[in-house]
């Protein structure tokens, strides 16, 4: 006689329990950092291995397998989103969660208090190399790149690696800018953070004959000129661990997080009720 046994399917992790890797490019870990936090401690049977990559690198180790989950913040070109597609059998759904923004930074005593947009453009496609981005591969280039409408390969630029490194090392350089990531200098009631964003000058960005700043209000109708929104990819086939933990990033307890980063949460808003 044979006798047939049901096997019991059981999934390596689920969104209670279970540790899986994430990574993040330098310009929005802390976000990242306080979203992951909150999460274990939520749930204190899940771990979330957090790792800083450049961009470019996190979404080659997302198709290769080599992590459940990675945060992006440009667009995949079609040839990307093809692979995407191919290697993970997913459909490409971006799971937004926060409004972010590229800034411009200089020295304190610099006299600069803005810089438009087709000043940014001859700088970067001129032979200066007057602004500095936290390196090749990285976020900040790629957003900027796409937002001109070019390729970083064909821009000009200098290097110091590291979004906080820019802003310790710019005072060295009086003539540079310094291009950095928002979230690297908007958490509100954070001595670091607020060490660093008092240590050098955020300069306006014009554009159309008007200058916007980098605030949470023109992050959320998108008008500053290089306003970003951060997403969430993944390459779980069911509702595991990394599932989960974007789920929590868009419900309100993540947006929350966001909100208290100083970032624009990307879906919820501030609301005004009146009460008669």
């Amino acid at each position: 006689m044979v006798s047939c046994k049901k096997k019991e399917v059981r999934l390596i992790d689920s969104p209670q329990q279970g540790e899986i890797t994430m990574e993040v490019d330098e310009s929005f870990a802390s976000v990242s950092e306080a979203l992951t936090d909150r999460y274990m401690a939520l749930y204190p049977g899940t771990k979330i291995n957090l790792e800083i990559k450049k961009e470019d690198f996190a979404f080659l180790d997302l198709l290769k397998g080599k992590t459940r989950v990675i945060v992006m913040s440009r667009d995949l070109t079609p040839s990307e989103k093809e692979a995407y597609k191919k290697e993970t059998n997913l459909d490409w759904l971006p799971a937004k969660f926060a409004a972010d923004a590229v800034v411009f930074i200089v020295p304190k005593d610099s006299p600069r208090e803005s810089i438009s947009v087709e000043e940014i453009r001859k700088e970067l496609t001129g032979s200066t190399k007057n602004i500095i981005f936290d390196g090749t591969n990285s976020s900040n280039l790629n957003f900027v790149a796409q937002n001109l409408s070019t390729t970083p390969d064909k821009l000009q630029f200098s290097i110091i690696n590291g979004n906080k490194n820019i802003v310790e090392q710019l005072n060295k350089f009086p003539e540079k800018i310094g291009a950095i990531g928002l979230n690297t200098i908007s958490r509100p009631y954070d001595p670091e953070s607020e060490l660093l964003r008092n240590s050098v000058k955020i300069l306006k960005v014009i554009k159309d004959n008007k200058a916007y700043e980098p605030r949470v209000e023109n992050l959320a109708n998108m008008s500053y000129p290089f306003s970003r929104v951060l997403y969430f990819l993944t390459n779980e086939k069911y509702f595991g661990l990394g599932n989960g933990f974007i789920r929590f990033s868009c419900t309100q307890l993540g947006q929350i997080v966001v909100s208290k980063e100083g970032l624009q949460p990307y879906n919820i808003f501030k609301r005004e009720v009146q009460m008669r």
